[in-house]
C-alpha cells in the first residue's frame, strides 16, 4: 500500500513539547466544535418555534461541520513520530475536502439570501423561502460532489515516483499532483485557476449580498449604523474567516 509521509512543521522529534501544546489545543477547538453544532441541529430539531428557512439551512451547515471534523486524523499525528497516510487516505481526504467545502460554500450564499429577503422583501419572505426552495438549496450544495469526482477522476490514475512526500498536515490536491512523474503544469493551473475562481466567486458574492444588507439596514434603521453593524458582524466575520485560507492557498 502506497505511503504518503505528511512532514508538519514540528516534524522534529525535539520538539515534542510544541506537538503536546497543539495536541491540547486543537482537541479543546475540536470539541466545542463538535459538541457546539450538535446542540445546534438538537435545538433546531427539537423546537418547533425553530422551523423557520433560517434554522433550516444552519442545521444542514451545522451538520456539514460535523462531517468535517468526523476524521481527525490530525490529532493521531501530533503524537506519533512517523505521520503517514495510505494512498486511498489521501484521496478521501481530497475528496471529502473539496466536497464538504463546496457544500459549505453553498450553504452560505443561501443563508446570506434568506438574510436579504429577510431585511429588504419581508412581506414576501414566507411565499419566497418555502420550504421547497430551501430544500433545492441543500440538494444543490451536495451537488459539489460531482466536483469532487472530477477531480479524483485524473488524479488517481496519475504516476507516481520518488519520495511521497507532502510538506504539509493534509493531503492537499496541488501538493499531491506535483509528486507526479510527469509535467502537470497545465493541470496545476487548471485546478488552481477553477477552485480560486470559485472560491473568489462565492466570497464576493456573499460580500456584496451582505454590503447590500447593510447599506438597506442603515437606511431604514433609525438606530443608524451600530444596530446594522451589530446584526451582521458575526456573519461578515465568520465568511471571512471560513474563505481566508482557500483564497491564499489557491489564489
Amino acid at each position: 500500500m502506497n505511503q504518503w509521509c505528511l512532514s508538519l512543521c514540528f516534524w522534529d522529534s525535539k520538539s515534542w513539547d510544541l506537538q503536546l501544546f497543539f495536541f491540547a489545543i486543537f482537541s479543546m477547538v475540536y470539541v466545542a466544535s463538535v459538541l457546539g453544532n450538535i446542540i445546534i441541529i438538537f435545538l433546531i430539531s427539537s423546537d418547533s418555534h425553530l422551523n423557520s428557512s433560517m434554522y433550516f439551512l444552519l442545521g444542514n451547515l451545522s451538520f456539514i461541520d460535523i462531517c468535517q471534523l468526523a476524521t481527525p486524523k490530525i490529532f493521531v499525528d501530533f503524537i506519533v513520530e512517523y505521520k503517514s497516510i495510505s494512498f486511498e487516505g489521501c484521496m478521501a481526504q481530497i475528496f471529502l475536502l473539496h466536497s464538504l467545502v463546496g457544500s459549505e460554500m453553498m450553504l452560505l450564499i443561501a443563508m446570506a439570501y434568506d438574510k436579504f429577503i429577510a431585511i429588504c422583501k419581508l412581506l414576501h419572505y414566507n411565499t419566497i423561502m418555502s420550504q421547497r426552495l430551501c430544500i433545492i438549496f441543500v440538494v444543490i450544495s451536495w451537488l459539489g460532489i460531482f466536483h469532487s469526482v472530477s477531480y479524483l477522476a485524473f488524479t488517481v490514475d496519475l504516476p507516481f515516483c520518488g519520495p511521497k512526500e507532502v510538506d504539509s498536515f493534509f493531503c492537499g490536491l496541488p501538493l499531491v499532483i506535483e509528486l507526479a512523474c510527469i509535467n502537470t503544469y497545465d493541470l496545476e493551473i487548471m485546478i488552481l485557476t477553477n477552485t480560486g475562481l470559485i472560491s473568489l466567486s462565492c466570497f464576493l458574492a456573499l460580500i456584496i449580498s451582505y454590503t447590500i444588507i447593510l447599506v438597506t439596514v442603515w437606511c431604514q434603521s433609525s438606530s443608524g449604523s451600530s444596530k446594522a453593524l451589530s446584526m451582521l458582524a458575526a456573519r461578515i466575520t465568520v465568511v471571512i474567516l471560513f474563505f481566508r485560507p482557500y483564497i491564499y492557498f489557491y489564489i
